[in-house]
């Protein structure tokens, strides 16, 4: 049996004993029904707004990701390559990143107001730390076997011997800091959106609350780790194993 059969088995079965323990317990409006949640995604999809929070909620999102990447990695190479920043900064930084980005929120909301600029602030705090850090890891790590070859071979110290050598070799940690910036990314954007104003899928949870209207907040937990796995497995995944086998640190699959 094929994993995709499995795994599609398994949701059947998931789907038939939620819907039994929903008639059976008796959950009434605490926990919706099946039923009740396609009929939610329905209305939100066609008649509400589920696909105009999740269009700004993802905008959000890769905005925050992008600089996040950009910034960790900067962060990462420098303090791998510089002492006194790892000493100083660095250190600063693994103290940051103990603090859930959502902390800092009252602080974006004074400094920016309640608007796009203060979510995407704090998502991009909740993902840079945890890249900084893995980027940091991933270019310690690199042999120094590497480094003395590829200065051999005339490649130099500056931005050539960055992208040619280090990326390459610090790849593996780096991909892992990038899954996990993308989670982190997830939990500040919701988090961030629950106070912030503007359409998106926190706010729309909010008033789904407010409303008690369960079904409604199940369609964007549903929707949020759907587009979670997806990404995650069909770009992050994929784009890993490429680059992995195209630097010859896996095997190509046959």
């Amino acid at each position: 049996m094929s994993t995709a059969l499995r795994r599609t088995l398994f949701l059947i079965l998931l789907l038939i004993a939620w819907e039994a323990g929903f008639r059976i317990f008796d959950w009434g409006w605490k926990f919706p029904s099946v039923l009740q949640v396609l009929q939610a995604f329905y209305d939100g999809f066609v008649h509400g707004q589920l696909l105009e929070a999740t269009i700004e909620s993802v905008r959000r999102l890769l905005t925050a990701f992008v600089l996040s990447i950009v910034i960790g990695v900067t962060l990462g190479f420098l303090f791998a390559r510089y002492r006194f920043l790892d000493d100083t900064i660095g250190f600063l930084v693994v103290a940051l990143q103990t603090i859930p980005s959502i902390a800092w929120l009252p602080f974006a909301i004074i400094w920016f107001g309640m608007n796009d600029f203060s979510v995407i602030f704090i998502t991009t705090l909740g993902a840079t730390w945890t890249m900084a850090m893995s980027s940091r890891t991933g270019i310690k790590n690199i042999p120094p076997i590497y480094i003395k070859a590829a200065q051999t071979m005339g490649t130099g110290n500056g931005f050539k011997m960055f992208y040619q050598v280090m990326v390459p070799a610090a790849f593996p940690h780096m991909m892992t800091g990038v899954r996990v910036a993308w989670a982190f990314a997830w939990r500040a954007l919701v988090a961030g959106e629950l106070i912030a104003k503007g359409v998106g899928l926190g706010q729309l949870l909010q008033d789904g609350r407010n409303l008690a209207d369960t079904a409604l907040m199940l369609c964007i937990v549903i929707i949020i780790s759907v587009l979670g796995t997806i990404s995650d497995h069909f770009c992050f995944k994929r784009m890993e194993d490429k680059i992995l086998i195209r630097y010859g640190l896996a095997n190509q699959k046959k």
